[in-house]
């Protein structure tokens, strides 16, 4: 084979990729874009729960097939209760939530429970057993509770008249925590 052959076949075969370093800046690319994702979800997981802006809009069907509507409530306080019946502290709660509720009823203050996580049949004897009179409904999907970011039940988010969050209880509500909060929120002008 001549000098002239050899060089004509080097031309013919396939050269290796110009940008040896294409496949190494992709893999570096996806490995940052991973690990990014990966920090936007621990950084939410680790966040308590919405605390302060307007309270996320959420409807929910009462187990008593009645239907409300969050924003709709303007120009009254909101005490959201999430709950289930499977939870000890929330059993430790729900006389007094339901005590207050009736204090307060017709008066600007609706009580809204947010039951999580649970079965229709506990939740409906858990609402018998208490004599729980305000409207009480499945969050679906656990949609309401992402929104507000619970961590647990019970958990209660505080609405002020104009739609905005005042606070939010971790635990279980004893008098006269709810009362003193409701005055507060009730005393507040609107608009």
């Amino acid at each position: 084979m001549t000098e002239l052959q050899k060089d004509e076949s080097e031309f013919q075969k396939p050269k290796p990729s110009t940008h040896p370093k294409a496949g190494l800046i992709l893999t570096f690319a996806i490995v940052l874009a991973l690990l990014g994702l990966l920090a936007w979800g621990l950084k939410k997981a680790q966040a308590g729960p919405v605390e302060k802006g307007m309270a996320p809009g959420f409807t929910i069907t009462g187990y008593d097939g009645k239907t409300i509507t969050l924003s709709e409530l303007r120009g009254k306080v909101v005490i959201i209760n999430f709950w289930a019946s499977w939870c000890p502290p929330c059993r430790e709660e729900a006389a007094y939530l339901e005590q207050t509720w009736r204090k307060y009823d017709g008066k600007g203050v609706i009580f809204i429970g947010v039951d999580w996580v649970d079965t229709e049949k506990e939740a409906l004897a858990y609402i018998k057993e208490f004599d729980i009179t305000y409207i009480n409904g499945p969050d679906i999907g656990t949609r309401i509770a992402q929104a507000y970011n619970i961590k647990g039940v019970p958990e209660t988010f505080f609405v002020a008249k104009n739609g905005e969050l005042r606070g939010v209880h971790i635990g279980p509500l004893k008098s006269p925590q709810l009362d003193d909060k409701i005055e507060e929120l009730l005393s507040e002008q609107y608009p």
